[in-house]
Order: C-alpha cells, then sequence, then structure tokens
C-alpha cells in the first residue's frame, strides 16, 4: 500500500461520545533501525520481538469540542494524573495524522494511559503507547467505517503509529515485526509493520526476554537526536548494507533454528548500534559499567555452561536478556546469583514474547 491509500474519505456520521481503550505491548528490535528520513522513515529495515507482559492501556474518550479551543483539543494523564509535559509530542501526532483522520481537529480527547512498567525504565513505552493511541483512533474510524477491512486496519494503525514513534509501527502484531522495505521480504515497507510470515522454528516459539533495569531515568539523548546524528555519519552507508544483509541472515536463522547463529547476530546488532552512536559528532556513550559487566558475565556464563542466553539493548543502558524458553529455570537462576547486584535496586523485569494489541 502506499500513502494516499491512507487517506480517508469523507464520513457518513459523526463520533459518539464514548470511550475507546486498546492495549499495546512494547517490543525489542533484534534487527536495529538507527537513523531515518522524512516523517519518520527508516534508513534501513528492522525485525523485532513483540513484548507481552510490558505493554500500555490506553483509552480515549471522546467529547464535544468546545468552539474557542484551539486547532487540537485534548488532555492527556498518566496513571491518573494530568501529564502536561507530553502535549508537545501529541500535538505533533495529531498534526502528522490530521490527513488520515480528519476528525481530530473537531472533538475533544480526553487521553488516559497506564504503563504496566516503570516509566523511564529504558522499557520503549513510545512503542507501546503511541500504538495504543493510534489503535484508539483507527477503532474512532472504523465506527465511522464499519465495513473496514481488518488488514487495512491494521496496516493503517501501524502507519499511524509510525507517525508517532517510528518503533511503535512494531507494535500492533506479533510475535515478530518487520518494518522497513527488504529485498528478501514481500510486502515489507517504509510506511508500516507488518506480521512476520516466515517459517519460525520451534526453538523460538515462547522466546524469553528479561530486561535488567540497570539505569532507570528520562534517556541521556532523545531518541530523535539519535536518529538525526546518522546524518551524515561516515559510517552510515556501510551500517545500512550490514543490517540488510544482518536481516537476511536472521530470517534464515529463524527458519532453521539455529541458536548459535542467533546469538551472533543479535549481539552484534545491539553493539553495532552502540558504536554508531560513540562514533557520531557529537558523538555520547549510554552504556554504564554495570551494563559491561552484566554483558561479559553472560559471556563467562554461555562459555561455561553452553547455554543459548544472549543480550541486547536499545539506545539506552538497559539489557535485555534473550533465552529459550526451556532455559527459563536456569536462567533466572543466574540473575538472581550474578546479574542483580548490576541493576538498579536490584530491579528486573520478567517477560516474553507475545502476540500483539488487544482491544479493551
Amino acid at each position: 500500500m502506499i500513502q494516499k491509500d491512507f487517506i480517508s474519505k469523507d464520513y457518513a456520521g459523526q463520533l459518539e461520545e464514548t470511550d475507546f481503550g486498546w492495549q499495546s505491548p512494547s517490543n525489542i528490535a533484534l534487527i536495529k533501525y538507527w537513523g531515518k528520513r522524512e516523517i519518520q522513515i527508516p534508513a534501513n529495515p528492522s525485525i523485532s520481538f513483540t513484548l507481552d507482559n510490558c505493554h500500555t492501556k490506553t483509552w480515549v474518550t471522546v467529547s464535544t469540542k468546545v468552539q474557542t479551543a484551539k486547532e487540537f483539543s485534548f488532555e492527556i494523564f498518566l496513571d491518573g494524573a494530568s501529564k502536561p509535559d507530553f502535549a508537545p509530542k501529541i500535538e505533533t501526532f495529531f498534526k502528522r495524522v490530521q490527513i488520515y483522520l480528519p476528525f481530530v481537529n473537531a472533538y475533544h480527547f480526553k487521553i488516559q494511559t497506564t504503563n504496566s512498567f516503570p516509566h523511564s525504565s529504558g522499557i520503549a513505552s513510545s512503542a507501546s503507547g503511541m500504538s495504543a493511541l493510534a489503535l484508539c483512533f483507527m477503532s474512532m474510524e472504523n465506527s465511522l467505517v464499519p465495513n473496514m477491512d481488518q488488514e487495512y486496519f491494521y496496516k493503517k494503525a501501524s502507519f499511524l503509529s509510525r507517525l508517532g514513534s517510528g518503533s511503535a509501527s512494531r507494535s500492533i502484531e506479533g510475535p515478530l515485526m518487520v518494518f522497513g522495505e527488504h529485498q528478501d521480504i514481500a510486502e515489507s515497507s517504509n510506511l508500516y509493520g507488518i506480521k512476520y510470515q516466515g517459517e519460525l522454528h520451534k526453538n523460538f516459539k515462547n522466546y524469553q526476554d528479561t530486561v535488567l533495569l540497570v539505569d532507570v531515568g528520562e534517556k541521556k539523548v532523545s531518541s530523535t537526536v539519535g536518529h538525526d546524528l546518522v546524518n551524515g555519519h561516515p559510517f552510515a552507508s556501510a551500517r545500512f548494507e550490514q543490517a540488510h544483509k544482518n536481516l537476511s541472515d536472521l530470517l534464515y536463522i529463524l527458519k532453521q533454528g539455529d541458536l548459535e547463529a542467533f546469538v551472533k547476530v543479535v549481539e552484534s546488532e545491539a553493539l553495532v548500534l552502540h558504536a554508531i552512536m560513540m562514533s557520531s559528532q557529537p558523538y555520547y556513550l549510554l552504556l554504564r559499567p554495570n551494563t559491561l559487566r552484566i554483558i561479559e558475565k553472560i559471556w563467562e556464563y554461555r562459555a561455561n555452561t553452553a547455554s543459548n542466553l544472549c543480550f541486547t539493548l536499545d539506545a539506552g543502558a538497559n539489557v535485555h536478556l534473550l533465552y529459550p524458553e526451556a532455559e527459563k529455570e536456569a536462567v533466572l537462576q543466574f540473575i538472581k546469583n550474578e546479574l542483580v547486584v548490576y541493576c538498579k535496586n536490584e530491579q528486573y523485569i520478567c517477560d516474553q514474547i507475545g502476540f500483539g494489541a488487544k482491544k479493551l
């Protein structure tokens, strides 16, 4: 589908004054994208595990807009408390989606959201939050267009999610989502994420993700700034080529069930992401000493046990531990015995791959 396919036609009716609610998960990228072009177009394709326990619940209440209100009328609450500092991001989202959802400036919206994980914990709350919000607005449009095709509903939800946060495009379905055009993936797109349709070996069914919270707090460098710094980076073109190749390799690995090869690709991708950050101008470092200690402990554990435990990282200090369900008991014991000491207040979050957003 192309961009104009998501431009809505005139609606026959009006929205009722009611609530719309969705629960949407976070996700963790295996192949990373870092760098983007205009309006959230990725510089390279990515693929992610959809998470399960780490999710955002969002309800949007529609009501009559006061005539004197500005262009967009909304209020936003996190865990019941007003969050006016979220307003600029929501207003930017509304401006971007207005052409595709022309009713967004015709009503007042009360947005109430809550996360199943601590805010600023290093879990991708923008992915789960913006996708949940986009799905609520798609439910509104669906009420105006009752015969909407389900495939179109989810593609447009991902398309709109991308306009709020690029990674949010991968939080609509699961267990694996692809965002960005790739030569080996039919129907892959830079405009929205698609569900991975290839064969998935049993080794990757119900894969586990335990997040070690090394540094809890706001990011030192925003993702938007980080993505922008890739423009003009001396290694950018080579990195984009590498991402395409690594995704091709990973597609074969997911089919064959080669856990050792999976570890190599996923850990390499995580380290390259931070290498790009550390070699940008200006350069910056998001890893912390305890991040590195955890990585070294993982390598030591794997060498001593022949485990398939591996790590990946987002744009921060926290560490995602990925491992097969069969190793769950042993890995959790390893975390308690040797890794929890490196976590902020000994905090970690246990999760596993999930299957996408749910209507509330």
